[in-house]
């Protein structure tokens, strides 16, 4: 039997990529009553009743899978964030950084709209471009509108099943249009009104940019930890997770206890102090959600 690639999922029908092309197929009733539901991204058999339509008959095992967007199997997920317009939030992307880590995702930090800021406003973002960097992770600087950045970008997309993630108006389809013209994606102005964009991507697909695969996914509307215990929240901030090495209590959670490596870092200023509050934040959150029975 044929193997493929789901690509995109639309009123019921999944569109598998095979070494022959694309074809529409259906799921088996046997995924309703096992309650398996096929996603984007997933490895499949599948029988081609013909060049075109045919049906899926397993859904391999999957090294990953988002709700929002539904998506399975990411390597990486390209966060997307502007200088302004909206403006710069480090908690905001604290939030998608804390998901995509516990989703054993490799985040790339994408820094839109450079070009829309003035010195200081640049020194401000470079300051928090080199914390990051710090804290473990890789960071791109860019603006669609002059290119820069662009060239540095293209390495992440190849041979990489990605998705495009980030607060909707931050440029998402100006920046792959930027890479790729050909794909042509809508885009809209930013609702000055509202003060974010409006969604203009309306299913999840993957598009073939460079030699990966790319999912430009809506923008989010909600990022709640449902999954994430208290306990597990320090591996998904590196540089908290490799200083608690040093804490004096194992499983110690960096608020009350003493003798904690990680708040000496934020006071010794080896850690920013606004990812440690983000993290206090979360953590309370995650101690405040009501229980799941």
């Amino acid at each position: 039997m044929p193997e493929g690639k789901i690509i995109k999922a639309l009123s019921g029908f999944y569109y598998v990529l095979g070494q022959e092309g694309i074809v529409q197929c259906r799921g088996r009733g046997v995924f309703r009553k096992n309650k398996v539901t096929p996603l984007v991204g997933d490895d499949v058999v599948f029988q081609a009743e013909n060049d075109t339509e045919g049906y899926i008959l397993e859904v391999k095992e999957r090294k990953n899978e988002l709700v929002r967007p539904p998506i399975a199997n990411v390597d990486q997920a390209i966060l997307v964030f502007s200088a302004v317009e909206p403006d710069f939030s480090t908690s905001l992307l604290d939030r998608f950084l804390v998901l995509v880590e516990y989703n054993h995702i490799e985040p790339l930090i994408v820094i839109s709209k450079m070009d829309l800021i003035d010195d200081e406003e640049k020194a401000q973002i470079d300051k928090y471009a080199s914390e990051y960097r710090h804290a473990g992770y890789n960071v791109i600087l860019t603006s669609s509108e002059t290119a820069a950045g662009l060239e540095e970008l293209h390495p992440y997309l190849e041979g990489k099943i990605s998705v495009f993630s980030g607060q909707s108006g931050v440029g998402k389809s100006s920046l792959l249009n930027a890479i790729q013209p050909e794909l042509d994606l809508k885009t809209n102005d930013i609702s000055s009104h509202l003060g974010r964009g409006k969604h203009t991507t309306r299913h999840v697909e993957l598009i073939k940019v460079r030699t990966g695969l790319l999912a430009d996914t809506p923008g989010f509307s909600s990022l709640e930890f449902t999954d994430i215990e208290a306990a597990e929240l320090n591996f998904c901030f590196p540089e908290i997770e490799r200083k608690s090495e040093e804490c004096k209590f194992r499983g110690c959670l960096h608020m009350a206890e003493p003798k904690c490596a990680v708040k000496q870092a934020v006071e010794q200023g080896e850690i920013p102090e606004y990812r440690y509050i983000h993290y206090k934040d979360f953590l309370q959150e995650i101690k405040d959600r009501k229980p799941r029975y």
